[in-house]
């Protein structure tokens, strides 16, 4: 699928991990100005060594999630830069089974509400003010299957994406009347690198290639996808 995202300038948090790494190179591949946002800035720049030299594109200092205040200092760089954010992609998110609930770390819970809802409320945070001056733009985010229904040994990711999806609905009534589209994609299983590792008698081919989801989370932001406010997508692949 072509899409033309000439000028435009798109910010895309994760940008080092599997699918953030794959929405980045395809969003580039388009024409997009491109605000890189990572935890590990080396890791980034090693990661995106042409966009690291290339004044076009703008790859942040070492950001931790937990802090809004570094989201809030690359987001006004990136303005300071071109003027206006057009789109953010967040792709920050993790799993990691635990326990029962009774038996499971009040850390833990913490730790997956963090890494996969907090850091979407963060980042919404950081670009709506901007977004509402400038009249428009697209927010989407990643959440999940496990937001809609839960497992065993999952309650804290679960509930973390099923926060996810609520909050797009409440960003997308608050914002839409100001311009501002905001979605949410619902991977199914993600076929990447730590996936297959954990998981190597699997039938790879029934899972979702981030490709794929990426081509997914482009279109949310393109002039196509103009009439969805506050959507969950489903991208499950066969499984």
């Amino acid at each position: 699928m072509s899409f033309d995202f000439t000028g435009q300038v798109v910010m895309v948090c994760g940008a080092t991990g599997a699918l953030g790494h794959v929405v980045a190179k395809r969003f580039a591949e388009a024409g997009a100005n491109l605000a890189l946002l990572a935890r590990n800035s080396d890791l980034l720049a090693q990661q995106f060594p042409e966009a690291a030299l290339n004044p076009q594109h703008l790859l942040s200092e070492s950001v931790d999630i937990h802090h809004p205040d570094q989201i809030k200092r690359f987001v006004e760089t990136a303005l300071a830069r071109w003027g206006r954010i057009d789109a953010l992609v967040n792709t920050i998110g993790g799993f990691k089974a635990g326990p029962p609930v009774h038996e499971t770390p009040l850390a833990d819970w913490d730790f997956m509400l963090d890494l996969n809802a907090r850091s979407a409320f963060a980042l919404s945070q950081a670009v709506a003010p901007a977004m509402i001056q400038q009249g428009y733009g697209s927010i989407v985010h990643t959440s999940g299957r496990a937001g809609l229904s839960a497992f065993a040994g999952g309650a804290g990711y679960c509930a973390a994406k099923s926060a996810v999806i609520r909050l797009t609905e409440a960003l997308s009534a608050e914002l839409k009347d100001s311009g501002i589209r905001v979605n949410c994609v619902l991977p199914g299983t993600i076929d990447t690198p730590d996936n297959r590792a954990a998981r190597p008698d699997a039938d790879r081919s029934r899972w979702v290639e981030p490709d794929a989801l990426a081509e997914v989370m482009m279109f949310l932001c393109s002039p196509a996808a103009r009439a969805i406010h506050g959507a969950a997508i489903p991208v499950y692949g066969l499984g």
